[in-house]
């Protein structure tokens, strides 16, 4: 059974960077695991359509014979990120439009072994 209390944990470390406004941990099957989703979205809906997005990208880019890296949506004043956490989840998170995400997927990626460990 997932630590909620330590993802939540990790999650308000990582909504505590500068330039993160929300973070959510999705699970692949689009369960909301941990964190926060954005104030006044419905978290089911918001939470599986990140989950379905992922996936489809994941298959989109298939024949491609690359990994998925992360997925950015560039929206008017902010941006959402969605970052794989290999089988069993992945990061949510709404960010400034200016937010460096090479250092974002770096400090997810340090987190990353924590989070397998809560899951």
């Amino acid at each position: 059974m997932a630590d909620v209390a330590a993802l939540e944990s990790l999650l308000k470390e990582v909504q505590g960077l500068d330039g993160v406004h929300d973070a959510v941990l999705v699970g692949r099957s689009g369960q909301h695991i941990a964190g926060s989703v954005p104030e006044g979205v419905f978290q089911d809906t918001f939470v599986a359509m990140f989950a379905i997005l992922l996936g489809a990208a994941e298959t989109a880019t298939s024949e491609l014979k690359d990994r998925l890296d992360m997925v950015v949506l560039n929206l008017e004043s902010s941006r959402i990120v969605v970052v794989n956490d290999g089988p069993k989840a992945m990061f949510v998170l709404r960010t400034r439009k200016d937010m460096d995400l090479g250092a974002l997927k770096g400090h997810l990626e340090k987190m990353s072994k924590r989070v397998e460990e809560y899951l």
